[in-house]
């Protein structure tokens, strides 16, 4: 709801859901348009279904696997139980490999490759917008393919929040309960990981707008380094009929009335072609 996401550190877990779904149907889009017309447009449910199968194997990959890896570490005599501060330092440490791991491995595909000089052209575009005057290939090309309000960042900042919150809150949860059966005690703390999720997202979307917001300086350099940092990853130098798409992309979103429409020239309409 609207209400919800007008409100501070409330806005950012409904922000982040909506995002998933806005990437879906993007992508359910893009193969629809790609399709032979074998197959029709994937249904309410199926993109429901999509959802729920991703949110899935996040939890997996970003919950379960870094909880028992740091388990495992406890195991060597590395780390302290679940109520020390060590076992949530390599559990976060765990979160960040495996999600930079998964980045360069997917760099590797051409197809992925392309996907992150377009991301490299919206941030490009977005750029030159926010400098005001003309929104031009050549006037995009000057920017920064790193841009501090990147959904990168986002991720960062949610997997940084994630370490403290947990650090603090599990220990809290353990002195209220703590089950006898180390497979429920494990089983219970991953779950309560989850519904973090919550207030971690909420909390990290808050730290980036404020990132965002502050004045270029030491401070706002510090905060947006290694953001940044993922963004070379995750971003790469476009070419021009990238950047052609990716300033036709944000004409479009801003639609025909808005009061920005005589900063783009004409549309062209083989750009979408």
């Amino acid at each position: 709801p609207k209400g919800l996401r007008s409100i501070r550190f409330l806005r950012g877990f409904p922000i982040l859901v909506e995002s998933l779904a806005n990437g879906i149907r993007a992508l359910n889009r893009s193969a629809d348009l790609a399709d032979d017309g074998d197959s029709g447009p994937m249904t309410k449910g199926q993109v429901a279904l999509t959802l729920l199968m991703a949110f899935g194997a996040a939890v997996l990959l970003f919950v379960a696997a870094p909880h028992l890896m740091a388990l495992f570490m406890e195991y060597l005599g590395l780390s302290g139980d679940m109520k020390g501060f060590s076992f949530h330092v390599w559990d976060g440490l765990f979160k960040f490999l495996i999600f930079t791991g998964y980045i360069v491995a997917i760099s590797f595909m051409p197809e992925i490759r392309r996907v992150f000089q377009y991301h490299g052209a919206e941030h490009k575009t977005i750029h030159a917008f926010e400098k005001g005057g003309m929104v031009t290939v050549e006037t995009a090309r000057q920017g920064s393919r790193l841009h501090p309000r990147c959904g990168t960042t986002f991720l960062l900042f949610v997997l940084s929040v994630a370490i403290v919150l947990h650090a603090v809150l599990v220990p809290l949860l353990l002195m209220m309960w703590e089950p006898s059966s180390a497979v429920l005690r494990h089983a219970g703390i991953v779950l309560f990981k989850i519904l973090l999720i919550v207030p971690v997202s909420a909390l990290a979307y808050e730290i980036i707008r404020y990132a965002a917001a502050l004045e270029d300086g030491f401070r706002a350099r510090l905060l947006r380094a290694p953001g940044f940092f993922l963004q070379l990853l995750t971003t790469r130098e476009p070419d021009d009929g990238q950047l052609e798409v990716a300033v036709a992309a944000l004409r479009e979103a801003l639609g025909p009335e808005s009061p920005f429409a005589d900063r783009f020239e004409s549309p062209d309409p083989t750009v979408m072609e």
